[in-house]
């Protein structure tokens, strides 16, 4: 089994923030996303591929006004009032990361067996001007990210990666690190799904993604949240 980083979520309070923020701190206006109806949000795309990520975007995260959500609670803790709190008070935050894989059910019972329910695998499309999109993404009810984000949400895609139509941004991503106080959990889940591209280290839980900008050397930081 093989896991690899397919991108990184970035939450802002409301979208037109989450641009301006993208452009203030990295220097490049974010590319147009879509909507996601079951979650009653919406988001921005920004290509940061690299010969280590291959096929490496971020992705600007953010509720979408007048649109509730046809699940309980929406994905990566985006209805908890701490993170909401956070994003009001401090603006957008790196908040989690998700990992794509090639086969997302033997993922997900493989991170069950270790002790993590990551949720199961649920089918999604949506039409792009290229096409239709289509993949699996695990989703818990509760919304929960696991391990304070640590623990990447699984995608498996279809034919087409969303990343394969996006430009050339001038961003790249470096290096992409996971904090935590007792890193030997995280570890272990790590390994179970061959998770490529993390680095693990000791500290205050944070999850730090590096990347290359036209305003130089950026560091994303969750911070805990």
């Amino acid at each position: 089994m093989q896991a690899r980083i397919d991108h990184l979520v970035v939450a802002a309070a409301d979208l037109a923030e989450g641009a301006a923020w993208c452009e203030a701190t990295l220097g490049v206006q974010p590319g147009p996303g879509g909507e996601h109806p079951l979650m009653g949000t919406h988001n921005l795309l920004l290509r940061v591929a690299t010969v280590n990520y291959p096929r490496a975007y971020l992705e600007i995260l953010a509720i979408q006004p007048g649109r509730a959500p046809q699940r309980a609670r929406r994905w990566f803790d985006m209805d908890d009032e701490a993170v909401r709190d956070a994003l009001r008070r401090h603006g957008p935050r790196l908040l989690h990361y998700v990992a794509s894989v090639p086969d997302v059910a033997a993922a997900v019972g493989a991170l069950k067996d270790a002790g993590h329910d990551r949720g199961p695998p649920l089918p999604a499309s949506r039409m792009t001007p290229r096409g239709l999109l289509e993949w699996q993404i695990t989703l818990r009810e509760d919304g929960q990210r696991l391990l304070h984000g640590l623990l990447p949400t699984l995608i498996q895609w279809g034919a087409t990666h969303p990343a394969s139509a996006m430009p050339e941004s001038g961003v790249t991503l470096q290096a992409l690190c996971a904090y935590a106080p007792q890193p030997a959990a995280l570890e272990h889940a790590y390994r179970t799904i061959g998770l490529q591209g993390v680095t693990v280290k000791t500290g205050a839980t944070n999850l730090c993604a590096v990347l290359d900008t036209p305003r130089g050397r950026v560091k994303l930081e969750s911070k805990g949240l």
